[in-house]
């Protein structure tokens, strides 16, 4: 009698959770793989960013075959492994199961989303309001997370996305929150990535916030500052924001 299979998902736990979402919201770019017309799966290069929510979004062309691909199966699934040096089986790695939904630009979701997306890929402002470009959705529906060797995980979508309640209220006053930041506290944004995330001295900027956590960015490099724990509305963010502030000035003392 042949051995059952040794079951190699390991549990989900807060840290992993926590891997898993960095992966998802610091990605600036992924393999997006969809279904041909003949049922072959197609796999191309797309720029990426998030929704507050932490929905992946892409831009594509309508004269790219990956658009056409979805509009005859949304089905698809996406990679994002960032790599780093050495072996690149090595590095953590995420595959989501995701299923397309256009955006309809002259909506409310349609003005955040390019919003955001610009935010984080500034150099496709000169192909984003072109007639045949269009932002896509990719809804979540299964992951699989590689975290390096022997570390393989399950998470569900709920552990990708932020608390969707907390989202919505931050939904409201994310553009002037960001625009705020930038305006009256470039200091602090500037002493999040040096004291708190190690990067080198620059003009840093806020280019998005989410329940959980900040965007910043100098040039094309980008950083993710995580809150300590899910932000539920504008009230939470500034004490969130400052109790930051005062940890990097104490450090950076």
């Amino acid at each position: 009698m042949a051995k059952a299979a040794k079951d190699v998902i390991q549990p989900m736990d807060e840290a992993v959770r926590a891997e898993a979402k960095a992966l998802l919201r610091e990605a600036r770019s992924a393999a997006l793989a969809t279904l041909g017309p003949d049922g072959h799966p197609s796999a191309s290069l797309v720029g990426l960013a998030t929704d507050i929510d932490g929905t992946p979004v892409i831009l594509i062309s309508g004269l790219a075959a990956h658009t056409a691909n979805i509009a005859g199966d949304p089905r698809a699934s996406l990679l994002i492994s960032p790599g780093g040096k050495g072996d690149p089986l090595a590095h953590a790695r995420i595959t989501l199961k995701v299923r397309a939904r256009k955006i309809e630009r002259e909506s409310e979701d349609g003005a955040r989303i390019r919003r955001r997306y610009l935010a984080r890929q500034p150099k496709s402002a000169l192909y984003a309001d072109f007639p045949d470009f269009a932002f896509f959705a990719l809804d979540i529906e299964g992951a699989s997370l590689n975290g390096g060797f022997a570390r393989a995980f399950a998470p569900t979508p709920a552990d990708l996305m932020s608390d969707p309640a907390h989202a919505a209220a931050l939904a409201e006053v994310e553009a002037g929150a960001v625009a705020h930041m930038n305006e009256d506290h470039a200091d602090a944004v500037g002493l999040y990535a040096t004291g708190l995330l190690g990067a080198k001295a620059g003009d840093w900027r806020a280019i998005g916030l989410d329940p959980d956590g900040l965007d910043m960015a100098l040039g094309s490099a980008t950083l993710r500052l995580p809150f300590p724990a899910s932000v539920d509305g504008p009230g939470g963010l500034r004490r969130v924001l400052a109790e930051l502030a005062t940890k990097a000035r104490t450090q950076a003392a």
